[in-house]
């Protein structure tokens, strides 16, 4: 690839997208071009059209959509379906309107069924119901992995579809009442963490049987017992450029680590990097969600590409940034 071909990243501000921008700039790409929702709204078929006419782009990667974890998906299910219906086919139906060559649409491993066999091949997709918990945003995202498929299909042109796992990462979204789990755990620990004041005076410490106040109880979703992959963004961004940077023979890609963990191995991996001492408390009368979702990636790393970073390293990270920008969480607020 040409450093200098015009790439356009939709939702380059967001945890992915602005993970794209970064991997795409330390490659040496000098032309990317983004927008913000307040400059081009994206559910506007026309204000997409004219910014493709204007702009030109030779690649187009779709990183924008409304997304948020099993709250914001139960609460808000007209705006799920029918929002990120409006960004992907305005994105979709105008790129191939103006000759886009290369595409690549970024879905979710929530488009397979709920009780599909695991691991989740891509070929399981449209073969049995979906995870009531967000299946408005499957259904949208399953659309737009059919029209690049019959795009590619009919008019043969390089859209491709990569499937991620459970994200999450530096620039994620930390707001309790639409964020996913990982960062929720994350927020949730730190701030029971900071509430107790455990800590003794130096004399104290000198005495005999002095025992460290614990932190205070953290309450969590569900029975901790469903299996989650998690993938590092900065992972994500790697396999994208990677689809972009070759072609991919199929249309349809899972994008993971292909290993998993249950929610309750994940909560006391999250606790340990927090330092939080405190309880546990599970709250079994929330919902689990799907009882597993571990990615097949097999036909990813037959295609040349595979994960790297380690699950304990990456949330180090980002708890790390999240330390570093705590004071400017992305708080969503759905109307």
């Amino acid at each position: 690839m040409k450093k200098d071909i015009k790439i356009y990243i939709a939702g380059h501000r967001g945890m992915v997208g602005s993970a794209i921008w970064r991997n795409l700039e330390s490659k040496g790409y000098t032309n990317l071009i983004g927008r913000t929702s307040s400059e081009l709204d994206l559910r506007n078929q026309q204000a997409v059209n004219d910014f493709y006419q204007a702009e030109k782009p030779e690649v187009v990667i779709d990183a924008a959509a409304r997304v948020g974890g099993i709250l914001a998906n139960n609460d808000f299910p007209y705006q799920f379906l029918m929002e990120n219906l409006q960004i992907q086919n305005n994105l979709i139906d105008a790129a191939h309107r103006f000759d886009v060559q290369k595409f690549i649409f970024l879905g979710s491993s929530c488009i397979y069924p709920r009780l599909a066999p695991q691991p989740l091949k891509e070929e399981y997709l449209l073969t049995g119901p979906l995870e009531p918990t967000n299946e408005w945003y499957a259904i949208a995202k399953i659309t737009g992995v059919k029209a690049c498929e019959a795009i590619r299909k009919q008019f043969g042109k390089d859209f491709v579809s990569l499937m991620p796992t459970n994200l999450y990462g530096t620039h994620d979204n930390f707001d309790l009442k639409s964020s996913h789990v990982l960062p929720a755990m994350i927020r949730k620990f730190h701030e029971a963490k900071i509430k107790s004041d455990k800590s003794p005076t130096p004399e104290a410490l000198e005495g005999e049987g002095v025992e460290l106040r614990r932190d205070e109880p953290v309450e969590l979703w569900g029975s901790g017992t469903p299996m989650r992959e998690f993938l590092h963004v900065d992972d994500m961004a790697d396999a994208v450029v990677y689809a972009f940077e070759n072609q991919l023979p199929d249309n349809l890609y899972n994008i993971g680590t292909g290993t998993d963990l249950t929610i309750k191995e994940l909560a006391a991996l999250i606790q340990r990097i927090v330092g939080h001492t405190g309880e546990i408390i599970w709250d079994s009368t929330k919902p689990d969600g799907t009882p597993r979702k571990l990615m097949d990636v097999s036909k990813m790393t037959n295609a040349g590409w595979k994960a790297k970073i380690g699950l304990e390293e990456g949330i180090r990270e980002t708890y790390k940034w999240f330390l570093e920008n705590e004071e400017n969480f992305k708080e969503v607020k759905i109307k």
